[in-house]
């Protein structure tokens, strides 16, 4: 996840942004009320919960209850559950950051942590719930959805829905025809090098693109996220430089549910979340209600943090989970294959540059990658030590640079680590 400086301009106080909160829970609607042709207005109370959803003195909730305050579209589970054995153990290492060593614990307070799992050798040997979550919260994962749009990819392409990456992606989606995106193909857009012109960024008090479709899509539910696209021009040859865009992978949620002819929901229900035996529904948010809006697949996807730890384990295992081949192996090989990005690193000064793939992050260099969110999500799978790691956060918003970089540090000595 791309970081630029990320300014949040309070339109209330503290008390009066909570207290919006507040009122837009328990204002809380019944999408089934809804014709499925109903765009009813958002409230003001709603609006603001949802234009204050990532301020540090709320986002501790606010990071696991988003089914409070948006529209969703349900992942919903089914079938035996894939049992993750467990052999519970002490975090019995430190790690070095910034001439200092800490320990776990107090890593979990200097990282703003929710939620933490490790898992070594198929085996649970840590799980950590903070701040009144357990087992059966559901987390956001912002960014790390994008990771998610990948393997749905993978699986449409191995069926022969989608005929090849090397299509124009305008080929699924003409209403992308004269626009930025014509002649870009899936490959391009996967790799964040579609050449659109999209500023990235997060400073929503401020005029600019992003804050446009936030404001538009996310908040008042008016537009829909990828309406914007149709009207982005090209900044540069498409393929030449990477540019991180969640306006991009909105753009593949609209191809692929194109090219498989059913919402993106539904699909991943039926080829992912099922046959992988997830423990509990998962959720996407929407720009909108049923039968008006899409699934926000570049930032809104919703999960417990043992499902994460499945997307992770099924990763790690090549693409198999419960005696299957979900995701194709080839594809989990090509998706995570690390390509280094132009000298740029996102997250700033860190020992380890990283690298990007197909919607997934790379730790260049080490054979481990991460799905990552913003303000503290991660998914990190490292095959040569054979962990997996979700941390799910409440990153204050703004630059997050040295969290990120301990939360990798952390990473790192906790892939080290051999238990026992």
């Amino acid at each position: 996840m791309k970081h630029i400086k990320i300014l949040t301009t309070r339109a209330t106080p503290l008390l009066a942004a909570a207290s919006m909160l507040i009122l837009a829970f328990a204002a809380r609607a019944d999408t089934t009320a809804f014709s499925v042709v109903a765009n009813p207005p958002v409230s003001p109370a709603l609006q603001q919960a949802r234009r204050h959803m990532l301020d540090a003195d709320i986002n501790m909730l606010t990071f696991h209850s988003m089914d409070q305050i948006f529209y969703t579209r349900k992942v919903t589970r089914s079938g035996p559950v894939w049992t993750l054995p467990r052999e519970d153990k002490e975090l019995a290492f430190n790690y070095s950051f910034g001439g200092k060593t800490y320990t776990p614990e107090q890593f979990l307070d200097r990282t703003y942590t929710n939620a933490l799992l490790i898992a070594k050798h198929g085996k649970i040997v840590y799980e950590n719930y903070r701040n009144l979550t357990n087992e059966r919260t559901r987390f956001i994962s912002f960014s790390m959805a994008k990771s998610i749009t990948s393997m749905l990819i993978g699986i449409a392409l191995s069926e022969g829905q989608i005929r090849s990456l090397d299509d124009p992606i305008d080929t699924y989606v003409p209403q992308l025809k004269g626009s930025g995106y014509e002649g870009v193909t899936i490959r391009q857009v996967m790799r964040m090098r579609s050449g659109v012109s999209y500023d990235e960024r997060y400073d929503f008090g401020t005029h600019s693109q992003a804050q446009q479709v936030f404001e538009d899509a996310i908040v008042q539910n008016t537009k829909r996220f990828a309406d914007l696209a149709p009207s982005l021009h090209r900044g540069m040859a498409p393929g030449s430089k990477f540019n991180y865009s969640t306006m991009d992978t909105a753009v593949l949620g609209w191809m692929l549910e194109r090219a498989v002819k059913e919402p993106l929901a539904t699909y991943m229900t039926t080829k992912l979340w099922e046959p992988m035996g997830m423990e509990s529904d998962g959720f996407f948010i929407a720009d909108g209600p049923p039968g008006v809006g899409r699934a926000l697949n570049g930032m809104g996807f919703n999960a417990t943090l043992r499902d994460y730890a499945r997307i992770g384990l099924l990763m790690l295992h090549h693409g198999r989970a419960m005696g299957k081949q979900i995701v194709p192996r080839e594809w989990v090989e090509l998706s995570t294959a690390s390509t280094a990005i132009d000298g740029v690193n996102p997250i700033g000064p860190s020992p380890i540059p990283l690298g990007y793939g197909y919607q997934w992050w790379t730790l260049h260099g080490t054979g481990a990658y991460v799905a990552l969110g913003l303000q503290g999500q991660f998914i990190y799978i490292d095959p040569g030590t054979d962990t997996v790691i979700v941390k799910l956060s409440y990153f204050p918003p703004g630059n997050n640079n040295a969290l990120e970089t301990e939360s990798l540090t952390f990473f790192r000595a906790a892939s080290a680590w051999h238990p026992g």
